[in-house]
């Protein structure tokens, strides 16, 4: 049973993740009909799996929660801030509660009471204004519905049901508690008396459902009980069936002869049934109808396997550079075209499994919605939050360890960045502020940029803290960016007071290292009086990517291919003979650096050297390598600990003879360098 609870709690988190989500979709449109309906959904899903799985204290709190939002359904009561608030303070009390390992735990005592008592004293406040309510408004709602559509459910429990702790009535009850029903039970599969067994399940229903919850609402019931049963649901007609007696009438007749509902034959009946009962026009929408839709089952898969399969593809990517190597040395007709084609299929596996791993950015942004709904509040300032490219895709690695760090970001535009209203109003701007979260695809990355419309950063300022700090001497001349970036420096802040939100100065500077810890990037722009942007520059994926293998004497390393540009040859004598490192290649010159003299490799070079152009925020840069080898799948393994400070190398790969490749990060490389000479340009 244990198994079961856990997969409850996994499945728990996830509805208390939606349900905030709707929540905070509702704050910004109350009225809406299809939220509210959603949010009872939920809490409805919520209740029922916690009673089926022991968790009785979530149970009752869910059941009074629930009470609030069918009154709100049925126009008994209106949405109001004071709901919404103990909602959400119920949500995170439900996070607690789905941690608890029984009811007898009392960590969360007080606060349940609390919030207990708030919900009840709202649900007792309907009193007050049921009279305002018009008598008639529930009873009969359903059949008076326009938008019912009619559903058949073939629902099949296994014999083994009962074993799992699962009674199947309940679920037949909660089916009838979303519409109007018709309901078989079948009993063909009773065995004679001498040959029953008492924990075995052979019922079967037949089940004719009208409702305007859609399909997604039927599946949910079912949600803890789709392993544990044969289920069918499927669409039968747009209109409700259930109140045409000639449509009974032959259900009930099939059903009466013993014989089995035939979807095809059902579907045929319902469209012909359309034609008679709906006026012209209705035809088109009938047939839509009939093309049968079905619930979408999807599996879901813990991380760790996922994680496992992922090691796997990138073992399977390691042999097949092994399997190229050999076929290119043998030299071999039969073994090249089959290494060929497994390369082929080893990187669409890599492509397809990786692309499981991805998920949208979405599901990080509830939280930081609540975030500035909160803070918004404690500091008494009007902030609208808006998003864009919700939809993008990241790692799921990724996204997990970018939280934090956005976080920070957006606590920071909060307190520092954005003014109150009447500030705002004094200087021309909207009375409510704003923070947006962009999110958008740029080659093989992710762009991700969270900005307000807050008072900006005055670069003057942060010169003087700067050299107040000791970080700049008074002489130094940095560019605009320059200042900025300065702002990621360790215990850097331009807060004029601490508070508890932020400006202790320590927050950037480990926002920029959890950035790079996922090989990512982040930079600021700022204008005062407009506001400010942190973009963040992020791969698709951490473990594997497609690279260019290099090599400088007898060392290997590996460059993103999303980050080259272009390749060139050129005679040593010309590459030593450049003025300020800077080579001219179709008819303009690139600055560029020498690996082998920033690596310390012995001053040995071939009389043929390559330079590899690489992009570098707007400009290009080119390294000098001495062969191009080609390109690679490089899968990527950490350094350890001890090369943990290693800026210029992301990580390393073992090549197909068993050698270690390093894999560059172009950016920090060419950024240390510049840091370092005071001197690239292009």
């Amino acid at each position: 049973m244990e198994k079961f609870r856990d997969k409850f709690v996994e499945e728990a988190n996830d509805l208390i993740d939606e349900l905030e989500k709707v929540l905070l979709e509702l704050e910004s449109d109350s009225e809406n009909i299809n939220l509210i309906q959603q949010t009872f959904r939920v809490m409805h899903s919520l209740k029922g799996g916690s009673a089926m799985f022991g968790f009785n204290k979530m149970d009752k709190f869910t059941h009074h929660l629930e009470n609030i939002y069918d009154l709100i359904r049925n126009n008994q009561l209106k949405l109001n801030d004071t709901i919404l608030n103990v909602t959400l303070s119920s949500v995170d009390h439900l996070r607690n509660l789905v941690k608890e390992k029984d009811d007898n735990d009392n960590t969360h005592h007080t606060q349940h009471q609390l919030l207990l008592a708030k919900i009840l004293e709202i649900v007792k406040s309907d009193n007050e204004i049921s009279d305002n309510v018009d008598d008639g408004s529930i009873s009969g709602t359903i059949k008076q519905n326009k938008d019912f559509s009619t559903y058949y459910i073939g629902f099949k429990p296994k014999s083994d049901i009962f074993r799992y702790g699962t009674n199947p009535l309940y679920l037949v009850d909660e089916i009838c508690e979303l519409g109007e029903t018709k309901v078989y039970p079948r009993f063909d599969k009773l065995p004679d008396f001498k040959n029953l067994i008492a924990d075995d399940c052979y019922v079967f229903w037949d089940i004719f459902l009208a409702t305007d919850l859609g399909i997604n609402a039927i599946s949910e019931v079912f949600i803890f009980a789709d392993d544990q049963c044969e289920l069918v649901v499927r669409k039968i007609s747009e209109i409700n069936l259930l109140e045409e007696p000639s449509f009974l009438g032959i259900i009930e007749k099939t059903i009466n002869s013993g014989k089995q509902i035939d979807i095809d034959q059902l579907l045929l009946l319902t469209n012909d049934l359309e034609k008679v009962f709906t006026k012209k026009g209705k035809d088109e929408k009938a047939q839509a109808a009939s093309s049968v839709e079905t619930s979408i089952s999807s599996i879901r898969v813990s991380s760790e396997k996922l994680d496992n399969l992922i090691n796997w593809v990138s073992e399977l990517v390691t042999i097949q550079a092994r399997l190229s190597l050999f076929a290119q040395e043998t030299e071999s007709a039969e073994l090249t075209p089959i290494a060929e084609e497994v390369e082929k299929i080893s990187r669409r596996l890599r492509d397809d499994v990786f692309s499981i791993r991805l998920i949208p950015i979405e599901n990080m942004l509830t939280r930081f919605q609540r975030l500035v709904r909160e803070l918004s509040q404690e500091l008494n300032k009007d902030v609208a939050f808006k998003t864009e490219g919700t939809d993008t895709e990241l790692d799921k690695n990724i996204i997990e360890s970018l939280t934090d760090p956005i976080m920070h970001i957006i606590r920071n535009s909060l307190d520092h960045g954005i003014e109150d209203s009447a500030t705002r109003m004094k200087t021309g701007k909207p009375k409510r502020a704003t923070i947006n979260v962009k999110a958008f695809y740029s080659g093989t990355n992710v762009i991700i940029q969270i900005s307000d419309d807050g008072k900006g950063i005055d670069p003057e300022k942060i010169r003087n803290k700067a050299i107040l700090k000791g970080l700049i001497a008074h002489d130094t001349e940095l560019t605009k960016k320059d200042y900025f970036d300065l702002i990621f420096a360790p215990g850097f802040s331009t807060a004029e007071q601490v508070t508890k939100v932020s400006g202790r100065g320590v927050g950037m500077d480990v926002v920029k290292r959890k950035i790079s810890e996922i090989r990512g990037e982040v930079d600021l722009e700022s204008t005062p009086g407009i506001g400010t942007t942190v973009t963040i520059k992020l791969p698709l994926t951490l473990s594997i990517i497609d690279g260019l293998l290099v090599s400088i004497d007898d060392t290997k390393f590996v460059i993103p291919l999303s980050s080259v540009d272009k390749c060139y040859e050129f005679t040593h004598s010309v590459l030593a003979n450049a003025v300020n490192q800077l080579i001219r290649t179709d008819s303009r010159e690139i600055a560029f650096i020498d690996l082998r003299t920033l690596f310390n490799f012995p001053l040995e070079y071939p009389e043929r050297e390559h330079i590899v152009v690489v992009q570098y925020g707007d400009i290009k840069i080119g390294l000098a390598v001495d062969n191009i080898i080609g390109q690679y799948q490089a899968v990527l393994k950490p350094l350890g600990k001890m090369y943990k400070n290693q800026q210029s190398v992301s990580g390393a790969t073992i090549l197909g003879d068993g050698t270690v490749a390093l894999v560059l990060d172009t950016n920090k490389l060419i950024a240390d360098f510049a840091s370092n000479e005071k001197k690239i340009g292009g």
